[in-house]
């Protein structure tokens, strides 16, 4: 784990101490922000795999943060904030965040979430490929390249993760509660109709490339990518 490095990002000097302890004792490179244009400056110089991010900081919050970032990268990011309402919980889904920890928090449990987010998002001292490949439709979740009858696909993060993720799974069928904790990666309180909407956007780009596999609804249930046998 020491070639994984992760930015704490938080205005609070106690907090950052308390996670950069616990983050070196996991054997962790640790990079530390005190507000978000700091933030912002050192994300490209330190390349982290993973940032905890705090949303209320001075120059720029985190949702500013959150949303620059993600025009330019997929770096997993856990928000954590004392600001735990629903609003704040869905804002920062649509926004790309990984994860949420609200404040006060146990230390133990932000470095449980860390290793179950570097899990998924396939960052390991031992980094394997994760591409999926079907009759009309590559999926490489390195570079989050799409490529459906061999043209290159424009998706947004989630919904790449939702594809890949159920490409990788064939024929197993999901319920949209399991999706929200498996892709989006933490317990949602809101409406589950978010899945319903990113399940749409991709049969709209993945519509007519074959017939030997789909993106299929199964009632009163929820999703599968079934895939027809020889």
């Amino acid at each position: 784990m020491a070639d994984i490095k992760i930015m704490v990002v938080d205005d609070d000097r106690n907090i950052c101490e308390l996670l950069r302890l616990y983050l070196e004792k996991e054997g962790y490179d640790t990079v530390v922000a005190s507000d978000g244009a700091a933030a912002l400056e050192a994300f490209d110089a330190a390349k982290p795999d993973l940032i905890l991010l705090d949303v209320m900081m001075p120059r720029l919050d985190g949702w500013q943060v959150c949303r620059e970032i993600r025009k330019k990268s997929q770096c997993p990011i856990i928000m954590l904030t004392a600001k735990g309402e629903l609003f704040d919980r869905v804002l920062g889904l649509e926004l790309g965040a990984d994860d949420y920890v609200v404040k006060p928090f146990e230390a133990k449990e932000v470095m449980a979430r860390i290793k179950a987010v570097l899990r998924r998002s396939g960052v390991s001292a031992e980094k394997k490929a994760r591409i999926v490949e079907y009759d009309g439709l590559y999926i490489n979740m390195e570079n989050y390249e799409l490529r459906v009858g061999g043209k290159a696909i424009e998706a947004p993060p989630k919904e790449m993760e939702l594809i890949y993720h159920l490409a990788s799974n064939p024929n197993r069928v999901y319920t949209r509660d399991q999706l929200l904790d498996e892709v989006w990666g933490f317990e949602y309180y809101g409406d589950s109709r978010t899945v319903d909407v990113h399940v749409k956007r991709l049969r709209e780009k993945l519509e007519g490339v074959s017939d030997r596999w789909t993106l299929k609804t199964v009632w009163g249930v929820g999703y599968k990518f079934e895939v027809q046998n020889d």
